[in-house]
């Protein structure tokens, strides 16, 4: 008999054995599929919290909130929904900073899946390539819509950036308000967060200087 049996009875659970899943789904990469599974799920979580589903405002809410995780705001987990970037050539000879401020920022924390909103400030020294403005908006907003740690999502956008432009000379710098922290536990509404990375030349005092001036955090 196997030591989970010893002596006819179920050994405890031991700390770090993993928890069973109580609804098994099975794995499909198919977005339908998804979307039913949550909407199964997550209308489970609103009966054990008392809520009517027969309620003409709550019952449509399950599918509401399955397809606005697949379809909107956790479709970057997804690595086929990277945006299509289009680079053009240098030709305008330009090397000087570029930077692209107060790009919205709208994301999940990963611990209680409270929103995470700010705004983020990208720039970069061109090389041979230059990217269409609006797709650094777009990069920003594909690595956002994933649950996230403030942290990771700098690290993301700016290795996102060097690699679409082929250049380590990016800075990337995030402030943002954590509704996990002024909505729960310490309740802190004035607090903000500030991550930032520095690639290639950004690295030098004054090229970050000059992007600090820029964006306004000199």
């Amino acid at each position: 008999m196997g030591s989970a049996q010893a002596n006819g009875r179920v050994a405890a659970r031991q700390p770090d054995d993993p928890l069973p899943l109580l609804h098994p789904v099975p794995h499909s990469d198919g977005d339908t599929e998804k979307i039913a599974a949550i909407r199964h799920h997550f209308a489970r979580i609103m009966e054990v919290l008392g809520l009517d589903l027969t309620d003409e405002s709550l019952r449509e809410t399950p599918q509401r909130v399955a397809k606005m995780f697949v379809n909107e705001v956790f479709s970057g987990l997804d690595d086929r929904n990277f945006p299509s970037i289009t680079t053009f050539p240098n030709t305008y000879g330009y090397g000087e900073m570029l930077v692209e401020r107060n790009i919205s920022l709208h994301t999940f924390c990963e611990h209680h899946f409270l929103p995470i909103i700010g705004k983020v400030h990208v720039a970069y020294f061109p090389g041979e390539k230059v990217i269409g403005l609006s797709k650094l908006n777009r990069i920003v907003k594909h690595f956002a819509r994933r649950p996230q740690v403030q942290e990771r999502l700098t690290v993301q956008i700016a290795e996102g950036l060097q690699r679409v432009l082929g250049t380590e000379d990016v800075a990337v710098y995030v402030e943002a308000d954590h509704l996990c922290v002024a909505a729960r536990g310490v309740e802190d509404t004035n607090s903000s967060t500030v991550t930032n990375y520095y690639g290639g030349k950004f690295r030098e005092p004054p090229e970050r200087r000059g992007f600090l001036e820029a964006v306004g955090q000199s």
